[in-house]
C-alpha cells in the first residue's frame, strides 16, 4: 500500500483553501506600504544578485555566476537579506528607507521556513534601536487590524497583538528560564568562557558535546529553554544579545558585553531581528572574518567579503535597522498553519 500523493498547490481545491490567506496577504502588503509611506519612508528596491550573500556562519545562500561578453565568469549570490545594499544607500544619503521583497536562503524548509520568502526591512538614520521596538509593536497591530483578528495563535500558543510587547534581556531570559548567569560567561571585551557556559548548561539539563563552542551552547539553551516560550499572551522583545552573537550590531554604550540587538517573538515564532547598526568598518571586517572561519570549520566553505559594502559602511551615519519575516507575520495574522499557505506560488519540492 502506498500513500496517495498530495494534490499540487495549484489544484483548484487546494488553491480555494489557500486563497483567503493570499487575499489577506495582499491587504496586509498594501497596509504596510501605506504605514511606511505616511511616516516619511522611501521604498527601495535592492539588487537580488550580490557579491556576498552575507557573512554569518550558519547562513546558506544560492550561488550563481555572471558571464561577461568576453566569457569571463564571476561568482554572484542571491541575497539572503537586502541589508548590505540598504546600508549602502544610507551611506549614499538616504535617511528613512524600507524594502519589501524576496530573499533566498538555502537549507531552509519547514512550516516556518521556505527557500524563497519575503522580508520587510527598514532603517532609521539617527534614531535609537528602541524606536524599532515601537515600530514592531505597531506593525503587529496593523497586521491584526487588516486581517480582522484580535488574537494570534500558533501551535497551541496565543498572543494579543494589541498588547504592549514585553521587553526581556537575554541575561534575564537565561536566568529565569534556564537558571544560567549568562553574562558571567562574557568578558568586558566581548570574549566568552566556553567552559563556564557549558557547565551551567549541563546543570540546566542541556546536552553539551565535547566539540561545542560557546556559540553552540548558547544557541542550544536559547532554542530548547527560551524561544519556545516567548510571545505567550503578548509579544516579546528579546534584547541585549552578547556581542559575540551580534556580528552586525554596535555594543551597548553602558555595557560592552552586550550589543544593541533585539528579536521579536509572538506565539514562540521569531518575527524580526533588529540592530543598532555597527558602523566601524574595521571591526565589521574582523567579525566577518571570524564568522567565515567558523563557517569553514563547520561546513567547509566560505562566502566572499563585500569590500564595496565595507567601504560604504565607513561612511554610513549612525542608524538602526530591522528585518521582519513578512510571511510569518501574515501566517499569524491569518491563522495559517504553514508558510506555503500564504505564498502565492511556493518553490517546488526537490
Amino acid at each position: 500500500m502506498t500513500t496517495p500523493a498530495a494534490s499540487p498547490w495549484w489544484s483548484p481545491e487546494r488553491h480555494a483553501d489557500r486563497r483567503p490567506f493570499l487575499i489577506a496577504r495582499n491587504r496586509i502588503t498594501r497596509a504596510v506600504r501605506e504605514w511606511f509611506g505616511t511616516r516619511g519612508f522611501e521604498e527601495v528596491e535592492t539588487a537580488a544578485l550580490q557579491v556576498s550573500p552575507g557573512n554569518e556562519a550558519h547562513l546558506h545562500a544560492f550561488g550563481t555566476e555572471a558571464i561577461g561578453h568576453d566569457g569571463a565568469r564571476s561568482a554572484l549570490y542571491l541575497h539572503t537579506s537586502p541589508e548590505f545594499a540598504a546600508k549602502t544607500l544610507l551611506a549614499a544619503g538616504e535617511t528613512k528607507i524600507f524594502s519589501l521583497g524576496k530573499v533566498w536562503r538555502n537549507r531552509e524548509r519547514g512550516p516556518l521556513h521556505h527557500p524563497e520568502f519575503t522580508m520587510l526591512e527598514w532603517y532609521r538614520v539617527g534614531e535609537p534601536y528602541q524606536t524599532l521596538m515601537t515600530d514592531c509593536g505597531d506593525l503587529l497591530k496593523l497586521a491584526a487590524e487588516t486581517a480582522g483578528t484580535t488574537s494570534f495563535a500558533f501551535r497551541g500558543m496565543t498572543c494579543d497583538p494589541f498588547a504592549e510587547p514585553e521587553r526581556l534581556t537575554l541575561a534575564q531570559a537565561f536566568e529565569a528560564m534556564a537558571g544560567i548567569d549568562l553574562l558571567a560567561t562574557v568578558a568586558t571585551d566581548g570574549s566568552t568562557d566556553r567552559e563556564a557556559l557549558a557547565a551551567a548548561a549541563r546543570a540546566a539539563g542541556i546536552r553539551v558535546a565535547e566539540d561545542d563552542t560557546w556559540a553552540d551552547v548558547f544557541s542550544r539553551v536559547l532554542v530548547e529553554k527560551i524561544e519556545p516560550f516567548l510571545g505567550q499572551g503578548r509579544a516579546t522583545v528579546l534584547c541585549e544579545y552578547p556581542t559575540a552573537e551580534a556580528a552586525l550590531a554596535r555594543p551597548k554604550p553602558a555595557d560592552a558585553r552586550v550589543a544593541e540587538r533585539f528579536e521579536l517573538y509572538a506565539c514562540g515564532v521569531e518575527l524580526a531581528n533588529a540592530f543598532g547598526e555597527l558602523t566601524d568598518a574595521a571591526e565589521q571586517r574582523r567579525r566577518f572574518e571570524a564568522e567565515m572561519a567558523e563557517k569553514l570549520r563547520v561546513y567547509g566553505e566560505t562566502y566572499p567579503i563585500d569590500e564595496d559594502f565595507l567601504a560604504a559602511l565607513a561612511q554610513m551615519p549612525p542608524a538602526s535597522g530591522s528585518a521582519l519575516g513578512f510571511d510569518r507575520l501574515v501566517m499569524l495574522a491569518t491563522g495559517a498553519a504553514r508558510i506555503e499557505q500564504v505564498l502565492w506560488t511556493p518553490v517546488p519540492e526537490p
